[in-house]
């Protein structure tokens, strides 16, 4: 591999640590499916490694948790990934820690079994570490490169695996034709009361427009708010429909809402679900949503968030 080192200041004066950049970056095809992650300094050193059953988030946590071991002296660790560098920054972990390792929403924090070892190494090294976010694929050279990395050991891994254990398939469906690895499922409760639908579009509009992508299911309530509020604010949205036709016994103004969100969106999926079953139906079509993203926001749904926490996703819960 060749590291063009253009801007990097070299070797620091005797006596002085200079703070080195290290970059990472997870990689997994399917939610959960086989994953990758890596790290790469600007001087040139790296590493990488995969599993075979695992999601985004936690490829993306283990790039960091395996940079910080094995890396010493101060880092400025460098990641696309929002879930990890506001941990650190907007300090989620000093929550976690004060409630029993319980989330805002009293449940168990996802992943904890990376994140306490790489919080316990934040602590003893808090003065050596920084996190900063930089854009994915958006031509930074050095996370393009950890993102090279990280996908080629999802490659060796699909290589080595069946093919009905590799992504989607082992849910069924198609493959998402949207970047798995940028995707924010919307979903959640049917009747949303005001200050509901406020903090959804507030949550929407944080996203990153350059980056992120919004994926719905356009139910109505909090899927198809969410939806207009996506494509209000310019974000790419995917769609994911159970089965044909499903708005056929809306109302005439619901039905029109659909229609518009269907033709301004960017991808529609549908499945091949069974209409005369809704529930089961809407079921498999979760466990196809949850492969196809790596993050969620849930609108006033218990059960929705803890299915998508159990599948491996980031969530914010409203």
């Amino acid at each position: 591999m060749t590291i063009d080192r253009a801007g990097w200041e070299g070797p620091p004066a005797p006596g002085k640590l200079r703070t080195m950049r290290v970059f990472t970056d997870g990689a997994c095809s399917g939610n959960p499916g086989p994953g990758g992650w890596a790290w790469i300094t600007e001087d040139g050193r790296h590493n990488a490694g995969g599993e075979a059953d695992t999601t985004n988030q936690r490829m993306e946590l283990t790039a960091v948790l395996r940079a910080v071991e094995a890396l010493s002296g101060p880092l400025d660790i460098y990641s696309d990934s929002t879930y990890v560098v506001n941990c650190f920054n907007d300090r989620w972990w000093e929550g976690w820690r004060a409630r029993g390792w319980k989330n805002a929403q009293k449940k168990p924090v996802a992943n904890r079994d990376l994140w306490e070892p790489l919080i316990d190494l934040y602590l003893e090294r808090s003065d050596d570490l920084s996190f900063t976010w930089v854009k994915g694929h958006a031509g930074n050279e050095l996370n393009e490169l950890a993102d090279q990395l990280a996908v080629a050991e999802v490659s060796r891994l699909k290589e080595r695996l069946p093919a009905e254990g590799v992504a989607i398939g082992a849910v069924g469906g198609p493959e998402p034709p949207w970047p798995v690895e940028r995707a924010i499922a919307i979903t959640g409760s049917r009747d949303l009361d005001s200050d509901q639908l406020d903090e959804l579009r507030s949550a929407i509009a944080s996203l990153d427009g350059d980056n992120d992508v919004v994926v719905s299911g356009l139910r109505l309530g909090a899927e198809l708010a969410g939806a207009e509020a996506a494509l209000g604010a310019g974000l790419p949205v995917g769609v994911v429909l159970p089965y044909p036709d499903p708005v056929r016994v809306w109302s005439a103004g619901d039905r029109a809402r659909f229609d518009a969100a269907v033709e301004a969106s960017t991808w529609v999926v549908t499945l091949d679900g069974d209409p005369s079953k809704p529930g089961p139906s809407i079921r498999e079509r979760n466990r196809w949503l949850w492969a196809a993203t790596v993050g969620a926001i849930v609108v006033g749904d218990d059960s929705l968030t803890d299915e998508a926490e159990l599948a491996g996703l980031g969530v914010i819960a409203l």
